[in-house]
């Protein structure tokens, strides 16, 4: 999307920079940036080979009769190259502004043709977060609940071992008295029908 934007946003210019130039400066419109970075070195070599040829065609005038005539025909040809160069250089300067400028409102549009995915996805991912936190919670509630109806049962269980050794005790221990006091009343019915027939045959003598 962003090329394609990049790309239409260039055609147009160079429509317009060709409708609002002449026919020499019209030609020299890129169509790429490859072009203008090529036009750009084109018309630096330029100015450089019309500096050099204009420092050359200098002395050699001084040598011929029409100096004057000579230096001005010198001077015209560089300032001619530095025109032609300035034809090449300015459309190219432009498309690569235009380029650099087409290229930020392409950027800004992917943006926002993004941005209702990735407001989307970042909900979504909030959803999943809260919803997975909400888990975890209700997962360490359970266990607490587990926990402390686990610690209720082994308190209930130790109540109820409790209680039966206690009623165990209770019982061996009624047990144990029963016994007890059935051996005492034996004893004192023995003793006491010893004692009455000691007393019965001491009456007899």
């Amino acid at each position: 999307m962003r090329n394609w934007f990049v790309s239409l946003f260039l055609l147009s210019f160079c429509g317009l920079l060709g409708a609002q130039t002449d026919n020499g400066a019209t030609q020299n419109v890129p169509q790429t940036l490859e072009q203008a970075e090529a036009q750009q070195q084109r018309a630096e070599a330029m100015r450089k080979e019309a500096d050099r040829r204009l420092a050359e065609e200098r002395p050699a005038c001084y040598q011929k009769i029409l100096v004057n005539s000579c230096l001005e025909d010198a001077k015209q040809r560089h300032t001619q190259t530095m025109i032609e160069a300035r034809q090449l250089e300015v459309p190219a300067k432009a498309f690569q502004r235009e380029a650099r400028k087409a290229d930020v409102e392409a950027e800004k549009a992917q943006r926002e043709a993004e941005r209702p995915a990735r407001e989307a996805e970042q909900k979504a991912k909030s959803e999943q977060y809260h919803e997975e936190e909400a888990a975890k919670a209700a997962a360490r509630e359970q266990k607490r609940l587990d926990t402390e109806k686990k610690a209720a049962e082994n308190r209930q269980k130790l109540a109820e071992e409790q209680a039966k050794r206690k009623a165990a005790e209770e019982k061996r221990a009624k047990k144990n008295a029963e016994r007890a006091e059935k051996k005492a009343k034996e004893r004192a019915k023995a003793e006491a029908k010893a004692a009455a027939k000691a007393q019965k045959e001491q009456s007899g003598k």
